[in-house]
């Protein structure tokens, strides 16, 4: 049996599929994998930041198109890119373990490593709504520079001075052997990563029975459980790339599950966060629950002011 395994062709996606394809030859000896490339629609679009595209699945549209239409027989996404409703026809047959899904500060040559220690006014650059959120919240003096590209395109035009510091996911970071290039690390719970980020997903269509059960064996509970909580909690609040969200789940060794999550406003300058726990088997009504509470507290104003109606996607499509 042989396997097309779709992915988007950057450095980052190239190793995320070949680390799918050795789990799934692990998993599944003699089973042949092959990786097809696909380009997307964030893929084709450099010069305009995500939040003004619009439109959902910016990151994985067409390759859920070439796994509905059957040029491709699986697809790995990075989960954080997934919008919360899938297209018909396509689930996510497993969730591989998650690789630490903090963010991480880059800085320039001779910068201080920290972000309370940047200078003010000091330029740091991201795409993500909650980074920018999150980052105005703490240091309301420095400057927020739209940042695109893939990550080596980032941490070069960093490393040039073009920018005095950037935030990036450390899992990308790490993936692509670039630990080096982490001055520091920023966490929970201060700061909250995008919903699902640091997990890879694996799509298959629905009626796939045979290859479905073959990657489930890929699949991580506790990783499952986390990531359900974070996914129900964005769903509910039908949150989109116009929206700084964040949300992070942690499952115990006895099975319970934690759930922090925020909404704020685009500049920081309001925040509303709270966290609900339960078990990690109720997961995703505990997400609707923080959701709800959030949105009691404020967060319903803030997402009226900040988002078209019907958005529905990641809080940051495809920023490592």
């Amino acid at each position: 049996m042989t396997v097309r395994l779709g992915s988007r062709g950057s450095a980052l996606a190239r190793w995320q599929a070949e680390h799918v394809r050795r789990a799934l030859a692990a998993a599944a000896p003699g089973l042949a994998v092959e990786i097809v490339i696909l380009r997307t629609t964030g893929d084709r679009i450099h010069d305009v930041p995500l939040s003004r595209i619009g439109g959902t699945g910016l990151f994985t549209k067409e390759v859920d198109d070439a796994l509905l239409d059957g040029r491709i027989d699986a697809a790995v996404h990075s989960l954080k890119d997934v919008p919360t409703r899938l297209p018909p026809g396509i689930v996510l047959g497993a969730i591989l373990e998650r690789a630490d899904p903090a963010d991480a500060l880059v800085v320039a040559p001779g910068l201080p490593a920290t972000l309370a220690a940047l200078p003010p006014g000091a330029r740091v650059g991201t795409s993500s709504l909650r980074r920018r959120a999150q980052l105005l919240a703490l240091r309301p003096d420095l400057t927020v520079v739209d940042l695109r590209g893939n990550l080596d395109t980032r941490l070069a035009r960093v490393s040039a001075g073009d920018y005095d510091a950037a935030i990036v996911a450390r899992a990308g970071l790490e993936r692509l052997g670039r630990r080096d290039a982490i001055a520091s690390v920023l966490g929970p719970p201060h700061w909250l990563p995008a919903v699902g980020q640091g997990a890879l997903a694996v799509a298959v269509r629905e009626s796939d029975r045979e290859l479905g059960a073959i990657v489930a064996r890929l699949n991580h509970e506790p990783t499952a459980a986390a990531v359900a909580a974070e996914r129900a909690f964005l769903r509910t609040l039908q949150g989109g790339c116009q929206v700084p969200v964040g949300a992070l789940a942690t499952v115990a060794p006895d099975g319970t599950l934690r759930l922090d999550g925020f909404i704020a406003t685009l500049d920081g300058s309001a925040l509303v966060r709270g966290s609900h726990d339960g078990l990690a088997a109720e997961a995703e009504a505990i997400g609707v629950r923080l959701a709800e509470d959030l949105l009691r507290r404020g967060g319903s104003s803030m997402l009226a002011a900040l988002r078209p109606p019907a958005a529905d996607a990641d809080s940051d499509p495809g920023e490592p």
